[in-house]
């Protein structure tokens, strides 16, 4: 089925591929990766990307997938096509990780770990402030290997801050590897409900089954969706290759890369 999130997964995976090309700059299997995720958000929690003051908060804590997110502030009418195409180039405000002077960016990252912690920080503030408000966080699975990520994590179950819901992009893999053998994630669900949180285990590729769990609040505790991704998702040489973590495309690799995902959305949305 066709939904509103899915058309806009498509336009950010396109967009994502134009403009790492365009650019010549790597980290395209790390922003793959979380497309549908950032689909989710924006479909789940549009006002993240307004001005007003009692918003939705987002935070992309996965910071060297910051491409899929000005995607998708792009998809949302906050960035112009002028600005994406500036994206890595002299004295534009879109780099590899993103900064707050960017509009749609709240905080800048690109230390992993700490994103959990800001997203902490403003839901708590929501609470206090009796606003109803929730906080949206992208982080990775490797992340998970930070301490400061199990702080934050108690500091919310004890609190009870029931708007904010995080997304792990469970991919299995990073920089230099696998997780697993790098330092093994294989309960991380259970790790997450020990420290208090409501976990949900999900197709981090199904943008319908995404938003919904991002729509349903669960009250009196964080949320943590396990969404299981797949690196350099949607194009076929890049899928699960490590290479891609850091690599630019040629243009005969860019060619096939559109043609992959032309061909994978084309069966996703049954035409």
């Amino acid at each position: 089925m066709i939904t509103q999130a899915s058309t806009t997964a498509t336009q950010i995976r396109r967009t994502v591929l134009e403009q790492s090309f365009r650019a010549g700059v790597g980290h395209i299997g790390s922003a793959l990766s979380i497309v549908d995720l950032v689909a989710a958000v924006i479909e789940a929690f549009p006002s993240c990307v307004t001005d007003e003051h009692s918003r939705d908060r987002f935070v992309l804590s996965k910071g060297h997938a910051s491409l899929a997110w000005y995607a998708a502030l792009e998809t949302a009418g906050v960035l112009s096509r002028e600005v994406m195409d500036s994206f890595c180039g002299d004295g534009s405000r879109l780099g590899v990780h993103p900064e707050p002077h960017t509009a749609g960016v709240d905080f800048g990252s690109g230390s992993l770990g700490m994103g959990l912690s800001f997203a902490v920080g403003t839901a708590l503030a929501s609470k206090l402030r009796g606003e109803s408000s929730r906080t949206a966080v992208i982080m990775s699975d490797a992340e998970c290997n930070e301490g400061v990520v199990w702080e934050s994590a108690a500091f919310a179950s004890q609190h009870r801050l029931d708007g904010l819901v995080v997304f792990v992009d469970d991919n299995k893999q990073q920089a230099l590897g696998a997780t697993s053998a790098i330092l093994d994630q294989s309960t991380l669900d259970d790790r997450w409900r020990s420290f208090g949180w409501h976990v949900e285990v999900c197709d981090g590729h199904d943008v319908s089954l995404l938003t919904s769990h991002l729509m349903a609040q669960q009250s009196g505790q964080p949320k943590v969706i396990i969404a299981q991704t797949i690196f350099g998702y949607g194009v076929s040489y890049m899928e699960r290759e490590l290479p891609w973590h850091y690599r630019p495309m040629n243009r005969e690799q860019f060619d096939v890369a559109m043609n992959d995902i032309a061909m994978i959305d084309s069966e996703r949305d049954g035409r």
